[in-house]
């Protein structure tokens, strides 16, 4: 099957059939090639509706998910936007098109770069990326409009929440090990106003802030 073909239905059957209806998310995501953010041999998987391995125990999340914690942030073009957990990159590849600049933490040195590269190559250039703790954010870059967190955390970093603008939004897996609530988060004076959205499964948030390396 063609790539383009994959992903027309994947947008078409995983993603405006469950609800997604932001227009500007479901184009970036008919457009953005997923099937090159994994490794050959898992290709003709690349539109399936699951989360498949990257390497380093890590996983591309499901297209589903990436479009709900997209949408969540409610962007309108003009963001400054924290990812942690920059992974295969291509979460940073959808918000790149949507946002004014993405910035993109990684712990693991490996990932961080092979996702670098190929950001690069495929012509991102409002990506920086970094190898740090995510739990610890970005601060010089900070306030951030957004902050999306593609692992699971016991909870929400404060720090996280300090980094965020008044009236800026965080989209992040709280749970346990094995199964997590899908949160989107909007700071007020006061602090973090929170919703919950759906249940999911991410891998762990390691780092000071968020699990202990075992």
């Amino acid at each position: 099957m063609e790539y383009s073909v994959a992903r027309r239905r994947m947008v078409e059957y995983q993603l405006v059939g469950r609800g997604i209806n932001d227009k500007r998310v479901l184009e970036v995501m008919g457009r953005v090639p997923r099937h090159l953010f994994i490794e050959e041999e898992l290709r003709d998987k690349a539109y399936g509706d699951y989360p498949l391995p990257i390497g380093e125990n890590q996983t591309i999340s499901q297209p589903y998910m990436v479009a709900v914690m997209t949408e969540l942030l409610e962007l309108k073009g003009d963001e400054s936007v924290l990812e942690i957990g920059t992974g295969s990159g291509y979460q940073a590849a959808v918000l790149s098109e949507l946002v004014e600049k993405v910035y993109t933490i990684e712990r693991i040195e490996s990932l961080a770069i092979k996702a670098r590269d190929l950001l690069k190559y495929l012509g991102y250039r409002n990506i920086v990326t970094r190898v740090s703790d995510g739990t610890c954010g970005w601060k010089e870059m900070s306030p951030f409009d957004g902050i999306i967190v593609a692992a699971g955390a016991p909870g929400i970093p404060q720090t996280l929440v300090e980094q965020l603008k008044i009236g800026g939004r965080i989209v992040i897996p709280v749970g346990g090990d094995f199964s997590q609530t899908l949160l989107k988060g909007i700071r007020t004076e006061k602090g973090i106003k929170t919703e919950d959205i759906t249940g999911c499964v991410f891998v762990k948030l390691i780092g000071e802030y968020g699990w202990r390396e075992r």
